[in-house]
């Protein structure tokens, strides 16, 4: 399943991999200051980096998850059904057997498939998360079949054990970190048809304004149509609202 580009030991990565990493790449770099954008849980590093220095951050600017960070400030797991698809990709290798069932290229389609809907992704007790996906049903129409090639390829090349292990495999592990707060400006774009907003508690959590005690200089931007992959579906609107808060806070 995987090729000889997969990182040689996905077990041993961590949630604080990603992390030290991006600050690497700024030391290699010499950047000392910089905007951190992060998409679903891409934002976690992102967070992360922000809350252990500051120093390091000019902005951070995130797309469909608002602050979350692995360990007990995480996504409540308990609260999900069992079937659900991050419960069920935490299972050592019961997604890999999923996905093994298809060529890599289908796996990708039936995710985009999957994922653009609005409710959760929940399977039964005698099914798995790849058997949700009529396959018959076309993608969405703001991806395309030449788009499909590109990320098939990508995968082809890397296989998914990574993606798996972090977040999914790690993401209950304490990362140690205590009493967050991310001080830098900050933008979260959701969209309202995402099934995030479906999480238990999630929605109200962005909308009451309770993430603001962990992300105080936090703006919310709720996009009415946007679903899970809200920058490749309203592409346009999206780069609009980032490129605007670069702007806004490039002097800061």
């Amino acid at each position: 399943m995987d090729s000889p580009t997969t990182h040689r030991s996905p077990k041993k990565l961590t949630s604080m991999t990603l992390p030290m990493k991006l600050l690497q790449l700024l030391d290699c770099l010499a950047i000392d200051k910089a905007f951190l954008v992060g998409k679903d849980f891409g934002a976690m590093p992102a967070f992360m980096v922000a809350v252990t220095h500051p120093e390091r951050v000019l902005g951070v600017i995130t797309l469909g998850i608002p602050f979350l960070i692995p360990g007990p400030l995480g996504i409540q797991l308990d609260l999900l059904p069992k079937g659900f698809y991050v419960i069920r990709w935490a299972e050592p290798g019961r997604a890999e057997a999923d996905f093994g069932r298809f060529d890599v290229k289908t796996v990708v389609r039936n995710i985009y498939i999957l994922f653009c809907r609005s409710e959760l992704q929940v399977a039964g007790d005698n099914e798995e998360i790849m058997d949700l996906v009529d396959p018959s049903t076309p993608l969405p129409p703001w991806f395309t079949e030449e788009d499909l090639d590109v990320y098939a390829t990508l995968y082809q090349n890397s296989g998914f054990r990574t993606a798996l292990q972090v977040p999914y495999r790690c993401m209950l592990l304490d990362c140690g970190i205590t009493n967050p707060k991310v001080i830098a400006p900050s933008l979260l774009i959701m969209g309202e048809k995402d099934y995030v907003m479906k999480f238990p508690g999630m929605e109200d959590y962005m909308r009451k304004g309770t993430v603001k005690q962990f992300m105080p200089n936090l703006d919310i931007i709720f996009m009415p149509e946007g679903n899970r992959f809200v920058q490749e579906q309203l592409p346009e609107q999206v780069n609009e609202l980032i490129l605007t808060f670069l702007n806004k806070n490039s002097s800061t």
